[in-house]
């Protein structure tokens, strides 16, 4: 049985790519063990491979990653394992060290252009870094996987290197339904779920609900303007119509996804990482036979077009927003919804999975 160490800079409860890519390892005869960090907020995580969290002095800036890396050098330095699997570029220089001084093999899963990420918009320093940090050890690696084709195409344009295309897609879910935590009665729900950061279209979302007087707008998740929408909302005096309800388990979640009546990704084009986005969010909602609105942006919307489920974003302007939703949800998606909630599952990804972690390179 080979040993996989899985490294990742999150906490372990939310991260449903890492999870299921775990879980597939671990039912395929792989001992695995997941490493992380461990926040204040931490829920506590049981799974039935091994886990581990780091608790560390820092959790934010520069000063996290650096000393995440260092510890996690140390940690898979000295911990048996075969292979080692690296999960976005922040967690990828402990990984590429210890597998050239130990000679063991690698592999990287690139769920984002981390590089391009909004965050890094206005930090020309630390994008330099990352940038470095790039071009010093991707086009060494050989095993490598990313979430769609688009940034496959770019790093193999960039770095000549070759990146299968592993979907962030969910496991099949028969449909179960809870309870909202607010009062509904003849109001439409639309939901968002996901990381509430800038660039998600959640201000323009909320904008659009003073046109919607009979739909309540559904935020689940958490992140760096949480407390900046929740101001929006108030000062705009949309309280009864937008609702914030924090960070949820993907078990809580999966009840109240199919609760909506939209799903929406309004993602803006803030450079590359937005723009060939691929949100799990988008297959969740499919999952939970909702459709969806998503940005003018190619892969997201290529979804739509490929099983017709829902709409794509023709202006971003407030009004015509919500024109078009209302449009949207006077349709019947139901037929639509059902063949691609079968076709779109995580069951059909695991076999190009296994392929490349029983033929490393």
């Amino acid at each position: 049985m080979k040993k996989i160490i899985v490294s990742v800079t999150n906490d372990l409860s939310t991260d449903q790519r890492v999870a299921k890519v775990c879980n597939t390892l671990h039912a395929n005869g792989f001992d695995v063990l997941l490493v992380g960090r461990e926040l204040k907020n931490s829920s506590p995580i049981i799974r039935e491979y091994s886990t581990k969290r780091m608790n560390l002095f820092f959790n934010s800036s520069f000063l996290f990653y650096a000393e995440y890396n260092f510890r996690l050098f140390f940690f898979l330095l000295f911990t048996k394992k075969d292979i080692l699997l690296s999960n976005d570029v922040d967690s990828l220089i402990a990984n590429f060290l210890v597998s050239k001084i130990q000679r063991k093999k690698i592999v990287f899963d690139s769920h984002e252009l981390f590089s391009e990420v909004p965050e890094l918009v206005d930090k020309n320093l630390v994008k330099k870094v990352w940038l470095q940090i790039e071009k010093w050890v991707i086009p060494k690696l050989k095993n490598n996987y990313t979430v769609c084709k688009s940034i496959a195409d770019i790093y193999k344009d960039t770095y000549k290197s070759e990146f299968k295309v592993i979907k962030n897609i969910p496991l099949y879910k028969e449909t179960e339904t809870g309870n909202f935590p607010f009062n509904y009665k003849e109001e439409k729900v639309i939901i968002y779920q996901g990381a509430i950061n800038m660039g998600r279209g959640l201000e323009l979302m909320i904008d659009t609900m003073k046109y919607l007087p009979n739909y309540i707008f559904v935020i689940i998740g958490d992140g760096d303007i949480f407390i900046q929408l929740k101001k929006k909302v108030k000062k705009e005096s949309l309280e009864n119509n937008v609702k914030l309800l924090g960070k949820l388990s993907p078990e809580e979640l999966q009840k109240l996804t199919p609760l909506a009546n939209l799903g929406i990704s309004f993602e803006e084009d803030l450079g590359l990482n937005y723009r060939y986005a691929l949100p799990n969010k988008i297959f969740d909602y499919i999952q939970a036979e909702i459709p969806i609105l998503v940005s003018n942006l190619p892969e997201m919307k290529q979804v739509v077009l490929d099983y017709n489920v829902g709409g794509i974003i023709k202006n971003r302007d407030p009004k015509i927003i919500a024109k078009q939703i209302e449009a949207l949800l006077d349709k019947d998606f139901s037929k639509e919804l059902c063949t691609a909630k079968k076709a779109l599952v995580w069951e059909k990804q695991e076999k190009q999975l296994l392929s490349i972690f029983n033929n490393l390179h």
